[in-house]
């Protein structure tokens, strides 16, 4: 079955911000970008302007930076010319100044006062859990039967490899927390439901550190898993959440907790563990045979880091 036109104007879309950082460290021009989308290289500025609510150059810019100043943050030992060259930038003067218009200070500054702490708010959304439709929407993971929380156990990372999996997503941009709660209770929710999907795994992928992107602009996934086959509607679009190797935390707890779990993994855990972040994104996985207690909202999940040597 073939996407409804809107589902198609938005897939080409995503297909052009996927490649955008995909290939931050080289040029990448409107012809080139046009044709990514298939649209009219004639008219893709003002198309792209219109979606995304800022120009394509803009854009570019300021993923440039972000993704720089992510880097910087979870890659100690990349020197700040390497994270320019990474995303783009011929020399080391003009990422500073480009990057200190951007934030305020030198690029080397901001990785020194930048916090671990922050990190977790980029990828964790205690607010969304109970409104996932795990209770009101259809069969979600399996209930404690005895309705009791569950206990919090010590910090255990298991270093896996995960197979890449297909997923439908819906994006929602803007600020974290109750907001993507209503999110996936209101809009995702009801759609898994419809297309009997709850058998599947979710996944919550935030896309952006609001720490480093500013709130209006932060990017949240909220996927379910789909055959390679399913042809998403609604607004959905697919892609292939990465495999490859990751730290995984299984976190036990309330929804108020889980930044806590994220912290200890990357303030305590990652920096001593001779590894650090890649480029691929953080997730919070949630298996369809995973519990959720009615009474207290308590639930699991599994905290994914991607990572790589140091």
């Amino acid at each position: 079955m073939p996407r409804d036109s809107r589902s198609e104007y938005e897939w080409r879309m995503h297909k052009v911000v996927t490649h955008i950082d995909d290939h931050l460290e080289r040029p990448l021009d409107l012809a080139e970008l046009a044709d990514v989308a298939h649209f009219s290289a004639f008219h893709f500025h003002r198309l792209f302007a219109a979606w995304a609510g800022e120009t394509l150059g803009d854009y570019v810019r300021r993923r440039r930076l972000e993704v720089a100043a992510l880097r910087l943050a979870t890659q100690p030992r990349l020197s700040v010319l390497e994270a320019a060259v990474s995303v783009g930038f011929g020399s080391g003067e003009a990422f500073s100044r480009a990057f200190r218009a951007r934030f305020g200070s030198a690029p080397s500054s901001w990785r020194a006062a930048h916090d671990w702490s922050l990190l977790p708010e980029a990828n964790s959304n205690p607010d969304q859990i109970e409104r996932h439709g795990f209770t009101k929407n259809g069969p979600g993971p399996r209930r404690d039967p005895d309705g009791a929380s569950f206990p919090e156990p010590p910090m255990n990372v298991e270093l896996i490899i995960r197979p890449p999996v297909t997923i439908a997503y819906l994006r929602y941009v803007g600020p974290f927390g109750a907001p993507v709660g209503a999110f996936w209770g209101e809009q995702v929710a009801p759609w898994i439901t419809r297309h009997r999907l709850w058998s599947g795994a979710r996944y919550g992928i935030s896309h952006d550190d609001p720490s480093i992107t500013p709130p209006e602009q932060s990017r949240y996934d909220a996927c379910v898993e789909v055959p390679e086959d399913f042809v998403p509607d609604g607004g959905f679009q697919k892609t292939v959440l990465p495999g490859g190797r990751y730290a995984a935390l299984r976190f036990h707890g309330l929804p108020a907790e889980i930044n806590t779990a994220w912290t200890h993994l990357l303030r305590d855990w990652l920096p001593g563990s001779g590894f650090q972040f890649d480029n691929r994104p953080a997730f919070e996985h949630y298996a369809a045979s995973y519990a959720y207690d009615d009474s207290t909202h308590a639930f699991e999940c599994d905290i994914c880091i991607p990572i790589a040597p140091l």
